[in-house]
């Protein structure tokens, strides 16, 4: 193990056999290694597990982390594990380890609770699960045109569910759940450096939050976790020269600020959304979707997506703002 690239588990089999299968007069006593794994966890040892479902961007973690210095191994038969925690530990060149177990391990894969049972006690080991929503990983598929890993006898979907089954009982111990169906790859590599990266970053940088606009006559988006309904603002429509221009735009932008109320419902959402972040970070959530609804989802949810969007930064989060029924 002298170099950090993704491998399919090249660790040698019969090592694995004799960690996982010795018999217990040939073990150390449990105090013992306890004992021994606790100097090693102060060094700042660790595994991380990334599992998940298939087109959930595993690829795309495992090489995040791989940029973060961590040991990165690709598709390691699950009963290699144990052995490979004991040689991580055992090598001072590799505190940092991270790999990808998934659906592709077959039958094995219902080992992995017990035996993240067994290494949780040798090393500190977190189980990062990815998910996404049907259709998103249906395009996906589609995009790439590769297969589901559990065969081609079925189509996506079906392969999908099967897969969801197959892992409902390793996503209820994960400690953290991602899902990307709201991030692109370089915005989930963000967002796991930002969260695994050991240095002083601040809490704040654990949590992505897309301010979205939208129009109440095309549907309210399924995805939101707080809506806001702005629609008492006076709209910009019904002013001629504003009617093709969007919320963007600086002079609808300073017409719909001219309000009183346009002011003061954005110090009073700015100021709420500070207060609840910190919490929904100390809770573990990892994104937040605000959204903004005006009629047409053109004019004020647009203007009030990109102000508030702008104080959160200001906050010194990281934000992106989606606009999903302005004209471009």
């Amino acid at each position: 193990m002298t170099t950090r690239s993704q491998r399919k588990g090249k660790v040698a089999p019969t090592a694995g056999k004799q960690a996982y299968g010795r018999r217990a007069s040939d073990r150390e006593p449990e105090r013992q290694l306890t004992q021994r794994h606790t100097t090693k966890h102060r060094d700042g040892s660790e595994l991380v597990i990334i599992t998940g479902m298939s087109g959930s961007g595993k690829a795309s973690a495992l090489k995040a982390f791989e940029d973060l210095g961590y040991y990165c191994v690709d598709n390691l038969p699950v009963e290699l594990i144990p052995r490979f925690a004991e040689l991580a530990l055992q090598s001072g060149e590799i505190p940092r380890t991270a790999l990808v177990v998934d659906v592709r391990e077959g039958s094995q894969l219902e080992k992995l609770p017990a035996i993240l049972k067994s290494v949780k006690r040798m090393i500190p080991t977190r189980v990062i699960y990815l998910e996404a929503s049907d259709p998103v990983l249906l395009r996906r598929f589609s995009e790439t045109r590769r297969p589901h890993p559990l065969g081609t006898r079925t189509t996506v979907r079906a392969s999908l569910t099967t897969e969801r089954r197959h892992l409902r009982a390793i996503r209820a111990i994960a400690d953290l759940v991602i899902d990307t169906s709201k991030f692109n790859v370089h915005e989930l590599r963000s967002h796991l450096t930002d969260r695994f990266q050991h240095a002083s970053a601040g809490s704040q940088q654990r949590i992505l939050v897309s301010c979205v606009s939208f129009g109440f006559k095309h549907g309210v988006p399924d995805d939101a976790d707080l809506m806001f309904d702005v629609r008492f603002l006076p709209n910009p429509h019904f002013v001629p020269e504003f009617r093709p221009l969007t919320g963007r735009h600086p002079r609808v932008a300073k017409y719909i600020r001219s309000f009183p109320q346009t002011k003061e419902f954005i110090s009073r959402i700015s100021e709420l959304l500070v207060y609840l972040l910190p919490h929904y970070i100390r809770e573990g959530k990892s994104y937040l979707t605000i959204s903004f609804g005006c009629t047409g989802g053109q004019h004020r949810s647009v203007m009030i997506a990109e102000d508030v969007g702008k104080q959160l930064r200001r906050a010194g989060y990281k934000v992106k703002v989606v606009h999903r029924d302005s004209p471009r």
